[in-house]
Order: structure tokens, then C-alpha cells, then sequence
């Protein structure tokens, strides 16, 4: 189907299954134990063996030889590979760190073995009996070390974010001279980890020559095309299949080490491998979110307009590796003529970096919306007031390309209502309840709309079930729920008569979930694939398609009705498609906005910070399920939180890895530090977005509300700290004096 004009009138907007706050279909088996995620698949192969996985003690140089008899002799080994058996195996889409092979290390915990063992402990035991030789090189480990030598690049996350070295519209540097009002400040974001809870685990079986991957992967096609280029197999030997997957943020979009020495470790045991890895490796083996050097530069005139505003970017990575694309969101956020952003990269060699939890917008807003509130304070202006003022209708790179739908005063205005914004104390340190320092901060959301082609497959059953078939993924977001809905909707059915079937690679190809793309295109594919269906049902039963209803487990058109399963009567009928897009997204801008609204408190004594409450006003489109969408902005909130207060991979700059590499030592909020927190919905359906006339909301909980953490802590206490996260030590020696 191809979607080419905005979407007129189609069955979707009856919204009798669609847009309800529907309870999750896989919930049940989430709280109950029995969704089976990767490393708990036991009986879809039998004699599994256990591989365990051992990283490089260094970060640069090679790997002179590995010792493996003592490994080998241990009990219950059955296998042990090593780098060293083979060269460098080739890279997966998107991936720049080797994953295997070879004798060069890029990295620090880079996979150079992996044991299989008759069990887990046979396995670790036994790899602390592989010994390895190294040849130790310098490298670069330290961001600011390095920032001067960065080169400009351009770059795109993958998720819809990106832009050039450098991009100007007007003449920047003049207006910015001069600009009566001026700002110019630098902010610096950390090394973050995805920190999922389901560790990347795969069980891998060979069959001849295919291959089966029971795995935790985000992105069914690219896993599939990614382990046959890097295994050197044909894609149709592989088979890719992940129903379950206990978080991923990112970090699973791509195929890792486990999923390759999974693989390996099958294949030379000649017997099936289950493989998870341990934090340690996660953290310093996979992929993390690249630290930033962000400096953020804005003229006004007196009265608060706009003239000129820059944002630029240093981050790090591997040779080959892409920035993080953190002044996207400038581009497009605030009027202004006179406009530059640019970005540096940085050649590190610390683990890749790669998205992580809405890459580009979720640093960069941390910038750029604590460098809005300093420009406000500057100009006298209530920072709400600053923002809309500065509002735009149109690119403002491109004043002739407008937004399809732009709400954001509206979230302002209606989140400030709600908030008490209006009982802000706006000088800093002036508000205490008790022993604490009370401060409100906002920040404005901002996440691009991205449309990629989605494809489904849906079967109808002579009892009139409906199934549906797609290699769309669930990672926690309520993709089996929304897609179940769609079906529901399209087909005239309940809920309880639609069964949704997920994460094989066998199904047709899906946009995957990432980027808050999934939800938006995996069910305009399911739409299409209904289409196709309802007029395979209407011709089987001789109805005009153009005329037939389907409602209520019933087919009707005229005086004429006829119960939905007897169009299969006599065997199954399938409907098979994808959503394909044509230029409407070059033509209108289509982006998703929000109103960040946080309350913190900051103990006077020790600096403690505590969010108190939290709002989000979100406008995306048309809200599919309104009760996991909130789900999913209250996530981004909480991670916002993480993001502004404590979250921060801390780099041994000297040996050049992760220290806090464990969930004891990598801080992440927990249930004790996330108070109330509210989502309002605009919920206005967007027709140039899709079928569905939604958009994605899961990172837009993200975008923006480490700003607004920032704002909230400056509020109370009238100290600004730009280095996050924002730590006690940061504000503490600077407290008696606010206190």
C-alpha cells in the first residue's frame, strides 16, 4: 500500500477498539513468569550446552596467543574458540567494533573466547583457565583530552537524527555580534549505559548449514542480514526469532557478540548454545550512549526574539563510528533567522557508541533547554513565555516546508496550567519546606516522526479468528496490544478474537521497534495487510469491497449479513502487505512535541536532590492505546531522571574502560526516587503521518526532562550545574551560601 496523501476517512477512526486504554495482552504472561525471554528458551532445542564469554583485558593492541589445554581438560567442556581460530569476521549492518576474529583488539572486554560447557559454572569455571597473551597498545580514552583534535562530520543516529559538519542559514556570527542579549555557555553530558534488564542472550542451533537464533533483538531484518554477513552465510540459512525482549533502549538494534558467539560456540560443539552475557561485558562488549561537549550560543533582541542561535557538538568514538547527533533538535525547535550547528567527532578508543533511549534529541535537549532558561532569566522573561514566543509554524531553515501539526504552546500552556507554573517563585533559593530547598523546572520536548516501510501478514480462520504475522518486535512498549487493536479494528472483532505473532524472521518484514518509529508503521502495516484481507473476504462472499461493513464479528452490506468466519469456510484467507510512504514527510515537517514540567526538592544539609512530581503534555498524533503509551512516557520521564541526577559510565581514562560496570556501580532511579507522575495527551490525529494518524511518543518521555531536572535544581537553590549528572558534590560546596 502505498500512502502518498494524507489519510481521508478509513475504518480506524470509528476507534471502538483503537485509541481505548486497553491492558496489555502480554502483561499476564510478563507478571506470571511464563513469557519466555532468549536465555530462558529450553524447549525450543534440546542438549543445549552453556557458553560464557571472555573480554580483552586491554583496551588497544593485540592478542599474541591463547592458552587453552587447562580449559579444555576441565570438566563438562565440550568447546573452546578463540580469536585467534579465525580472522576478523565481518561487520553487521551498523556496527563499527569488530565483534570477533583476528588478532586485533579496538576495545577493552572485546570478545577473545568463549567456553561451552555441559553447564553455566562448568563454563565460567573453565574460562578462568584461558589464558591470554597481549601485546598492549596507547590509546584514547578522554573526551576532553581530545576535543580540540576532533574533526567536523556529519552523521546520522539511524533513528532519524543527524545533519551535516556544519549547517548555517543566514549569517550567524554577525547577528550573534550583534544581538543585544547574548548567551554563551558550554554543557557536558556522560558515557551512558542502556542498562536493560534482560541481559543480550541468544541460544544458537545449526542445521546443516541454517542457523536458528533464539535471541533478544530489536530489529528482526537487520539481526537476519546482519549475522549471515558476519558468519558468511546466505540469509535464507538463517532464522531470526525474538517474541520477547526484557528491554533494549537501543542497545539491541543491532547484532552482538552473543548472538555471534552463540553461533560459533553451536558450531563447534556440534549441539545447541545457550549464551548470556554478564554486565560486566554488556557494559564495556556492546554499545553505550557517547559522551557530549555541547556548546549552545543564542542573540535576542531586548523584548526576547530570537535573532541568532548556535549549537555545537564534540562526542567520541571508534574509528568509523558515527556522532552523536545531538543539535538536531535545534534545527527545528525556535524561530531565528541565523542559524549554525555542527558537530565534531573524536577518535576514542573506548567501547562503540551507538543509540541509546532516543539518540541526539535526549543529550542535546539537556543543552539546549538549560541554555533557554539561562537566555530567559537574562531577558526577565518567564521561561514559558520565552518559549512561546520563540515558536515556529515552519522549518525555520526552510520557512517555505511547514510542520504537519505543531502543538507545542499548546503542551506549554496547558502544562503550566496544570503544574502551578504560575506559583513559581522565579528567583532562585526562596522557596524551603523544611529542611528542603523547593524549586519547578520545565523544558520543551522535541522527537522526530520517522516513517519506514512496514509489512504484515493476516489470516482468517473458518471460527473467525484472526491472525497476525509480523517480525515487528515487543520490547516492553505494548506492540502485541496496539497491533492486536489494529486488526481488531480493520476486521470488526474483539480483542479475544485476534491473535498477534511476533519476532520471527519467517514473517514478513516489519519497521521494528526503535527510535518510536514502531508503533506508528508496524501498525500501518497490519492496516494495509487488513485492507488486503477485507477484500479478499468481500469478494469471497460477493460483496462490492467499497460497500462492506465490518463490525461485530459480521460482514454487512445492504440488507445482506453474514457472520465473518464464513468467508473462510471453506479454508484460510490471508492478506499480505506493507505500508510504503511517498514524500509527504519532505513535504511537511512531522515532528512530536512536549511540555516538561518537574518539582524538586534539595537538601540543605547534604544536597541531596529529590524530584518531587513530574508532568508531561505530549502531542503526537492520534494515541493508539493511551494506557502503554503513558507507560512509556512515565519510562522516558524516569529515565530523564536517570539521565539529569545520576546515570554516568565513569572512564578509567588511563586504562581506558568502564569502571562502574555492573548495575551496583552504573545508578539508574529506582521505584523510591520516581514520585507521581502525570501525562496529558493531546492526542489530535495527524492524516500526513500514516493510516493510523499517529506518531511515536515512547522517547519523547525522554526528550527534555533532564532540562527540566537541571531548571528545577536551579530554582532551588540558584546554582547552575552544566556538567551532568547533576551530583551532590556538584552543588554541595556551593550550598551554605544558597542555604
Amino acid at each position: 500500500m502505498k500512502f502518498d496523501t494524507p489519510a481521508g476517512q478509513n475504518p480506524i477512526d470509528q476507534l471502538k477498539v483503537v485509541g481505548k486504554p486497553t491492558d496489555r495482552i502480554d502483561g499476564k504472561y510478563k507478571t506470571t513468569g511464563t513469557a519466555p525471554y532468549a536465555y530462558e528458551r529450553h524447549d525450543v532445542v534440546p542438549n543445549q550446552a552453556y557458553g560464557y564469554v571472555i573480554g580483552a583485558s586491554i583496551p588497544k593492541g593485540r592478542v599474541r596467543r591463547i592458552e587453552t589445554a587447562a580449559a579444555k581438560a576441565a570438566p563438562g567442556v565440550v568447546a573452546v574458540v578463540t580469536t585467534l581460530d579465525m580472522p576478523a569476521l565481518g561487520l553487521g549492518k551498523m556496527n563499527v567494533a569488530n565483534l570477533f576474529g583476528g588478532d586485533q583488539i579496538q576495545h577493552y572486554h572485546q570478545a577473545v573466547a568463549v567456553v561451552v560447557a555441559e553447564t553455566f559454572e562448568e563454563a565460567r569455571a573453565a574460562a578462568y583457565l584461558v589464558k591470554v597473551d597481549y601485546a598492549p597498545e596507547g590509546g584514547k580514552f578522554d573526551l576532553a583530552a581530545q576535543a580540540q583534535a576532533a574533526k567536523p562530520v556529519s552523521g546520522g543516529s539511524g533513528e532519524g537524527s543527524g545533519g551535516g559538519a556544519e549547517d548555517r542559514h543566514g549569517d550567524f556570527e554577525a547577528a550573534f555580534a550583534q544581538a543585544p542579549v547574548k548567551l554563551d555557555e558550554t554543557y557536558t553530558t556522560p558515557d551512558e549505559s542502556h542498562a536493560m534488564m534482560e541481559p543480550h542472550a541468544t541460544v544458537a542451533a545449526w542445521d546443516g548449514d541454517k542457523l536458528t537464533l533464539w535471541t533478544s533483538n530489536q530489529m528482526i531484518a537487520w539481526g537476519k542480514g546482519s549475522i549471515a554477513k558476519i558468519l558468511g552465510i546466505q540469509p535464507e540459512n538463517v532464522r531470526v526469532d525474538s517474541p520477547y525482549i526484557g528491554g533494549g533502549f537501543g542497545g539491541k538494534l543491532f547484532v552482538r557478540s552473543d548472538a555471534v558467539l552463540a553461533a560459533l560456540g553451536a558450531k563447534a560443539a556440534g549441539r545447541p548454545v545457550k549464551l548470556a552475557l554478564t554486565r560486566p561485558i554488556i557494559m564495556n562488549n556492546t554499545t553505550h550512549r557517547p559522551a557530549t561537549i555541547q556548546r549552545v550560543r543564542i542573540g535576542t533582541t531586548q523584548d526576547g526574539h530570537i535573532t541568532a542561535i548556535a549549537h555545537e557538538s564534540v562526542s567520541g568514538n571508534l574509528p568509523h563510528g558515527r556522532p552523536e547527533t545531538a543539535v538536531d533538535q535545534t534545527k527545528l525547535l525556535y524561530a531565528g533567522e541565523n542559524r549554525l550547528t555542527g558537530m565534531r567527532l573524536a577518535q576514542l578508543d573506548l567501547p562503540e557508541g551507538n543509540s541509546m533511549r532516543a539518540p541526539g534529541e535526549a543529550p542535546g535537549l539537556m543543552a539546549l533547554e538549560m541554555a533557554m532558561d539561562e537566555m530567559a532569566e537574562r531577558l526577565g522573561l518567564d521561561p514559558v513565555a520565552f518559549r512561546v514566543r520563540n515558536d515556529t509554524q515552519v522549518d525555520p531553515g526552510k520557512p517555505d516546508r511547514p510542520f504537519s501539526q505543531r502543538n507545542l504552546v499548546t503542551c506549554l500552556k496547558i502544562g503550566a496550567e496544570k503544574f502551578g507554573w504560575d506559583r513559581r517563585n522565579p528567583k532562585p533559593g526562596q522557596v524551603r519546606d523544611g529542611h528542603w530547598l523547593v524549586g519547578i523546572g520545565m523544558a520543551a520536548g522535541f522527537r522526530n516522526n520517522q516513517l519506514t516501510k512496514s509489512g504484515a501478514r493476516v489470516r482468517l480462520a473458518g471460527d473467525g479468528r484472526v491472525t497476525v504475522e509480523t517480525d515487528m518486535t515487543d520490547i516492553g512498549t505494548g506492540s502485541y496490544t496496539i497491533i492486536a487493536q489494529t486488526a481488531a479494528e480493520m476486521m470488526g472483532l474483539p480483542l479475544d478474537k485476534v491473535v498477534v505473532k511476533l519476532g520471527d524472521s519467517d514473517f514478513p518484514v516489519s519497521s521494528g521497534s526503535g527510535g518510536q518509529w514502531g508503533a506508528n508503521n508496524s501498525t500501518s502495516g497490519v492496516y494495509a495487510a487488513c485492507v488486503k484481507l477485507r477484500e479478499a473476504v468481500a469478494q469471497k462472499l460477493g460483496f462490492n469491497s467499497a460497500d462492506a461493513v465490518f463490525a461485530d464479528g459480521q460482514v454487512r452490506a445492504g440488507n445482506r449479513t453474514v457472520p465473518l468466519g464464513e468467508a473462510a469456510a471453506s479454508g484460510e484467507l490471508t492478506g499480505e502487505d506493507s505500508i510504503e510512504y511517498g514524500d509527504l514527510s519532505k513535504k511537511a515537517q512531522q515532528s512530536t512535541f512536549a511540555g516538561h514540567f518537574v518539582e524538586v526538592g534539595v537538601d540543605v544539609d547534604t544536597a541531596e536532590v529529590r524530584v518531587r512530581r513530574m508532568l508531561a503534555v505530549c502531542d503526537a498524533g492520534r494515541i493508539l492505546n493511551p494506557k502503554s503509551a503513558r507507560s512509556q512516557v512515565i519510562g522516558g520521564m524516569t529515565m530523564g531522571v536517570g539521565a539529569a541526577l545520576m546515570e554516568e559510565l565513569a572512564v578509567d581514562t588511563k586504562r581506558g574502560f568502564f569502571v562502574n560496570h555492573d548495575l551496583a556501580g552504573y545508578e539508574v532511579p529506582v521505584h523510591a526516587d520516581i514520585p507521581h507522575q502525570e501525562v496529558i495527551f493531546l492526542d489530535e490525529a495527524d492524516p500526513q503521518s500514516s493510516p493510523m494518524k499517529a506518531k511515536g511518543v515512547g522517547e519523547l518521555g525522554i526528550c527534555g526532562v533532564g532540562a527540566a531536572v537541571a531548571n528545577a535544581v536551579y530554582n532551588a537553590t540558584g546554582i547552575r550545574v552544566r556538567d551532568y549528572p547533576i551530583t551532590l558534590d556538584k552543588i554541595l560546596h556551593r550550598l551554605p551560601d544558597a542555604a
